[in-house]
């Protein structure tokens, strides 16, 4: 093996989908790298042009891998201020409309040489093993490294038969991100609880907010006026993103919160239900189309509300705190790690989001200090990584691997005889088409299509397997 460690990032969407789970891994691919102390390879789905147009913004698509691959690297150099150093490998994916998300078709693993598998980085990983058919993770890779981003607990429990969905899938979690990761890292204690899981945020804010955080203090240090503006809250506008509980708490306080005006920045599936419900409030709240938090129209508002509990550790909620803003956010555990920050200001009712919200558009924000600001940044976010993962420490466990480190290629000891079961229960489970769209699997997705292979380069499938496959 190479004196430096391999590391590879499977994640589960890509830009232009400004999503937690492209900006995240990117922007850690970016600075895991930095250094030249690892190599470190970011793996990405790529989509068909049919599933570009239906999940990329403003009618972006691209022709090629290649092509993306420079919209990727462009976008993240110009927001870090320095050239990354890693590689970029596509997976094949197809976007579920009705789960809005990208699954892997196929084996993903296969995208990183035996030879170079070193260490893995899920990120989601229970969304990318929910319906992996093919190399045992922890066989392939010496250490398998999931993170756990989003709470799809509490977004299915919102759903019809959400409770009875969400007990299914609270155990289905369980049982992928157990047999198939080594070390779990949970974001906050927002997430499903894995069993040996370390609760860590991992994640920064990307830079250009810091920079605007630092113009701010200077005019606040200047005795310049920095923040003109009120209130403000800005998030993909579905009502699971916390729209339903603002509009709640302003409807209810509407006498307590006379002459409030709040301005909601959001594009969803719920934008004109939303603009209705606001039409109704007696209170001065407009709604307006999303836009790129960094744009100048944001860095004068003062106050951020946000009252969303399913986030894991809102982005936006840092993002707001950097640019030196007061966030007015739920006691909740995603905002756990925000209560360092003298500027984030936490309710448990009704009455406390009126007192704060009163008290913060009546005084300035605190000024944050070098240590805060560093605090919230990437290279903060990396070392606590590198910190809880152990990843620069001699990793000494040793796996015997054959050649083909086909699924059961490792001799299974009498501790680990149950989980290796479980795992070849899993294994043979995912490559029934049958049962693989039981439990919602996108149909034909055991294997890459044509279509996709020729534009990834990949081998052609000799064709469907048996058994209904």
């Amino acid at each position: 093996m190479d004196k430096k460690r391999q590391i590879a990032i499977f994640t589960t969407a890509s830009l232009p989908w400004m999503t937690g789970t492209a900006v995240n891994p990117l922007f850690r691919a970016a600075y895991l790298g930095k250094d030249g102390e690892r190599i470190v390879t970011l793996v990405i789905p790529w989509l068909s042009l049919k599933d570009q147009k239906l999940v990329y913004p403003n009618n972006i698509t691209f022709s090629s891998p290649a092509e993306q691959e420079t919209y990727v690297r462009h976008w993240v150099d110009e927001r870090t201020g320095f050239k990354s150093d890693f590689g970029i490998l596509f997976y094949p994916g197809k976007f579920s409309l009705d789960k809005r998300s990208i699954l892997a078709v196929g084996d993903i693993s296969e995208r990183i040489p035996d030879e170079k598998a070193d260490i893995a980085i899920l990120e989601e990983p229970e969304h990318l093993t929910w319906y992996h058919h093919g190399k045992r993770w922890k066989i392939k890779f010496r250490l398998v490294v999931g993170i756990v981003h989003t709470n799809y607990l509490e977004y299915v429990r919102r759903e019809k038969n959400g409770r009875m969905q969400a007990f299914l899938l609270k155990y289905i979690n369980n049982w992928v991100v157990s047999i198939y990761c080594h070390k779990v890292i949970r974001l906050s204690a927002a997430t499903q609880d894995y069993p040996k899981s370390i609760i860590c945020n991992v994640h920064g804010v990307n830079p250009k907010f810091l920079e605007i955080g630092k113009k701010k203090l200077e005019q606040q240090q200047n005795g310049i006026q920095a923040f003109t503006k009120g209130a403000y809250y800005i998030g993909k506008m579905v009502w699971s993103k916390g729209y339903k509980e603002l509009l709640e708490l302003l409807r209810d306080n509407q006498k307590e919160l006379t002459g409030l005006e709040v301005d909601l920045y959001g594009t969803g599936e719920d934008s004109d239900q939303v603009q209705e419900t606001a039409k109704r409030l007696e209170l001065a709240v407009r709604v307006h189309p999303g836009r790129d938090h960094a744009d100048l129209l944001f860095h004068d508002y003062k106050v951020f509300l946000n009252p969303s509990t399913t986030d894991v550790v809102c982005t936006t909620t840092a993002e707001a705190l950097a640019m030196g803003k007061i966030v007015v956010c739920a006691n909740h555990p995603s905002n756990e790690f925000f209560k360092q920050f003298p500027n984030c200001r936490t309710y448990d009712n009704g009455d406390g989001f009126v007192k704060l919200t009163r008290h913060a558009l009546a005084e300035e924000p605190a000024q944050l200090t070098d240590a805060q600001r560093h605090e919230l940044s990437w290279e903060a976010a990396t070392e606590r990584f590198l910190r809880v993962t152990e990843l620069d420490q001699e990793f000494t466990r040793k796996l015997s691997k054959s050649p083909t480190k086909n699924f059961m290629s490792t001799s299974l000891g009498l501790s680990s005889s149950m989980e290796g079961a479980s795992a070849y229960v899993h294994h043979v489970a995912s490559g029934f088409e049958a049962t693989r769209r039981i439990f919602g699997a996108i149909p034909k997705s055991l294997q890459p299509d044509e279509e996709q292979c020729k534009e990834l380069g990949l081998p052609i499938p000799a064709g469907k397997r048996a058994s209904g496959r």
